[in-house]
């Protein structure tokens, strides 16, 4: 049965080390995707680039199903740490749509867009753009585009509700939605308490929580890395679900459908595993 590892010094300088080794090889990486063109061959790059870090942080991936061959496709999962942006690369390539405050990040924001991330504003006064940018990404790329529907990560107790102005481009398009149930366990596949999900493997804020657990500390995400680091890691299991039917519904509708897809499996899955 797994447990939370005791911190010490031991895995604090284990840590420490691995965390100045990734940092060493995104220096060396930095010029290598400075001149990598920003598109299909950048993206399949991510894969590379990301799995350092999980191998690093200790990070296993376990999958069940598989994604839609179809094109264009959104996948859709519920969103509990920073880690989905490494595991879901590797697992099975192609791109984000992420917050447009990302693209400002230090380093973060230039990498990503280099990686074909899709910064949306999600201002309703942006919203006509945005939906633009969206749609135009999704015809022209080969690859799945992952989008986090909740809009902000959560302590891994439920599923945020889904915000509908995210599925405008969706209606009346031949965009194949497929829902993901992402799932942390334990290395050894065994579930994690909901207490010890939030005080150590979720990176979320406090205040953007509607139940569950709380943190004692907020961290920063370079800060959960280390944290994680000194954990020695964990296991994402993702769940794949079958594309829903989704002609005919408006964006409200859209968002619910999928909401409810993901959250009533993320519950089972949740729940069977802790008993």
């Amino acid at each position: 049965m797994g447990r939370v590892r005791r911190q010490n010094f031991f895995n604090t300088f284990g840590a420490a080390l691995k965390f100045i080794t990734f940092w060493i090889m995104v220096v060396i990486q930095l010029p290598i995707i400075f001149i990598l063109p920003r598109g299909a061959v950048s993206v399949r790059y991510m894969s590379f680039f990301m799995r350092i870090l999980l191998v690093l942080a200790g990070i296993k991936i376990r999958i069940h199903g598989k994604i839609s061959s179809h094109r264009p496709l959104l996948v859709i999962s519920n969103h509990i740490s920073i880690f989905e942006i490494a595991t879901f690369p590797v697992a099975f390539g192609g791109s984000f749509i992420a917050k447009k405050e990302m693209e400002s990040w230090p380093l973060v924001g230039w990498v990503a867009r280099k990686f074909g991330v899709v910064f949306i504003d999600r201002r309703p006064s942006h919203a006509v753009d945005a939906l633009t940018q969206v749609q135009q990404t999704l015809a022209n790329v080969s690859y799945p585009i992952f989008l986090f529907p909740e809009g902000t990560t959560t302590n891994g107790a439920y599923v945020k509700p889904f915000k509908s102005t995210l599925f405008n481009f969706v209606e009346n398009s031949n965009v194949v939605v497929q829902p993901m149930v992402m799932n942390y366990r334990f290395r050894d596949g065994t579930p994690i308490s909901d207490a010890d999900m939030a005080e150590h493997f979720a990176y979320f804020n406090n205040s953007n929580q509607d139940m569950g657990p709380t943190c004692s500390r907020e961290r920063s995400a370079f800060g959960q890395v280390f944290h994680i680091m000194m954990l020695g890691g964990f296991m994402v299991e993702l769940t794949v679900l079958p594309p829903p039917p989704l002609v005919g519904l408006d964006r409200k509708q859209i968002a619910e459908t999928l909401q409810k897809t993901v959250s009533d499996k993320y519950m089972e899955l949740k729940n069977k595993h802790a008993k």
